[in-house]
C-alpha cells in the first residue's frame, strides 16, 4: 500500500487511475476473448461432425442407388460413381 501512495505522489492520481483502469480493461477483454474462443472451438467441432455425417450419407445414398438400379435393371450411373470414387469414406464401421 505504501508503494501505491508513493506512485500517486510521483505521477499523480489521474495517471495512476488511468493505469489501473487499463489493467482492469485488459483483464476483462482477456476473460471475454477466452469465452469466445471456447465457443468458436465448440462450433468448429460441431461443423466437422456435421461434415462427416454428410459424407457418410452421400456414400450410403450412392450405395442404395446402385443396389436399386441393379434390382430394377436400370443401368448404374457410372459418372456419379466415378465422381464419388477416390473420396474418403467418412464411416467408422
Amino acid at each position: 500500500m505504501n508503494t501505491f501512495w508513493k506512485l500517486v505522489a510521483e505521477l499523480g492520481l489521474p495517471i495512476v487511475a488511468t493505469i489501473g483502469m487499463g489493467a482492469f480493461l485488459m483483464i476483462i477483454i482477456k476473460y471475454i476473448l477466452g469465452g469466445i474462443m471456447n465457443q468458436i472451438k465448440l462450433i468448429e467441432t460441431i461443423a466437422m461432425q456435421l461434415d462427416n455425417r454428410i459424407r457418410t450419407m452421400n456414400n450410403d445414398i450412392l450405395k442404395i442407388d446402385q443396389h436399386v438400379s441393379e434390382k430394377l435393371g436400370i443401368p448404374v450411373d457410372t459418372d456419379r460413381v466415378a465422381r464419388a470414387n477416390g473420396k474418403e469414406d467418412a464411416r467408422k464401421d
